[in-house]
């Protein structure tokens, strides 16, 4: 999502309309999940993508009548049937996508999008994205979407609508906890029942990855191209080096010892523990586990793993404590090569984002 907003505010600057698309349902599989999003240019060109194939195209294909009509569309897609005739897709699912015009003259609109980035910068949960899906209350110009923050705040178009908010209000804190968009139907204050896509606004988990050796300059771009925001931690500054991890948000040069607390870890926070060494892990996981953070792993194997967790439990750390840990770190695919080891470890990473069950360690 701040990938997408991020173009939105900055297309805005740039005085260029475009088209967002965004599946607001879906029932069975589907090639991306509810909320993803895409953007066409007035020339045609993407940025982002809801699953590519016929379904993409099709949307591409409407999202000049939506630009020029300036009000939004919404796409039905069966992936059993003719939708997908004669094309690759077999997801078996069917998908409703919302095409919406994204004006360069609709101020609101972005500073909404700016709004969107902020909170998802900020981290934690920032609150609910709403968007009036009834093509009718669309104007020139203006797009009925505002964001409703944690404590119940709201700002943009249709913000100042007390029904709306008396409607979402109880269900804030609940969608905030799951967190996945939803739709709802509520009625405004001149009673008319309105369709919402409400979109939780959760801030990105950033991943700290501890070393700057072979793995990790493998891990960096993998990473990044799956929407985690990446910060590399070495204690050397040839490894510790921005143009070695051009994909991190950030490349620190700092001393193991003590790292944890110059650094905002929090319980959105991935670390993923490969440094040059048994004694550099050790000092890393021993602050680590003193952290709410929500994954921690560590490179290794077993025979390496069970002598860190000996000397950590003679000093204190419990066995739960060491339950923690994905270690080895990474699914067990066989993996060998610097590349192959990155791309077992941020499947793990994907997998513990998306809630599926630890493995054994």
């Amino acid at each position: 999502m701040i990938n997408i907003y991020g173009k939105v505010r900055e297309l805005a600057r740039e005085g260029r309309p475009a088209v967002m698309g965004t599946i607001i349902r879906q029932a069975g599989p589907a090639p991306r999940g509810l909320g993803a999003k895409f953007l066409v240019m007035a020339d045609g060109s993407i940025f982002g993508t809801i699953g590519g194939g016929a379904l993409e195209g099709q949307a591409m294909a409407e999202a000049p009548k939506v630009l020029a009509a300036g009000r939004p569309e919404t796409l039905e897609f069966d992936l059993t049937g003719v939708d997908v005739a004669e094309t690759d897709m077999l997801c078996g699912g069917e998908v409703a996508v919302f095409l919406e015009p994204v004006s360069a003259r609709d101020e609101a609109h972005a500073a909404l999008a700016g709004r969107v980035v902020k909170a998802l910068q900020r981290g934690g949960s920032g609150g609910l994205l709403v968007t009036v899906l009834n093509p009718e209350r669309w104007g020139a110009d203006q797009a009925p979407k505002f964001f409703m923050a944690g404590d119940g705040t709201r700002t943009g178009y249709g913000a100042e609508d007390r029904a709306l908010g008396a409607a979402l209000e109880p269900r804030l804190e609940a969608i905030l906890a799951k967190p996945q968009p939803v739709l709802l139907s509520a009625a405004d204050d001149s009673g008319a029942l309105l369709d919402l896509f409400v979109e939780p606004v959760v801030g990105r988990t950033v991943l700290y990855v501890f070393g700057g050796g072979h793995v990790s300059q493998q891990i960096v771009p993998f990473a990044a191209r799956v929407d985690f925001p990446v910060v590399v931690i070495d204690d050397r500054e040839e490894f510790a080096n921005p143009r070695l991890f051009p994909d991190a948000q950030e490349t620190v040069a700092m001393e193991f010892p003590g790292v944890m607390q110059k650094l905002p870890i929090d319980e959105a926070a991935y670390l993923v523990i490969v440094t040059r060494g048994h004694m550099h892990d050790k000092t890393v996981l021993e602050q680590a586990l003193r952290t709410n953070a929500r994954y921690i792993g560590m490179i290794g194997s077993r025979r390496k793993r069970d002598i860190i967790y000996r000397k950590l439990l003679e000093e204190g750390f419990t066995e739960e404590d060491l339950a923690r840990v994905h270690a080895p770190i990474g699914l067990d695919i066989g993996a060998e090569t610097p590349a192959e080891i990155a791309v077992s470890i941020v499947a793990e990473l994907i997998a513990a984002r998306a809630g599926s069950p630890s493995k054994e360690g």
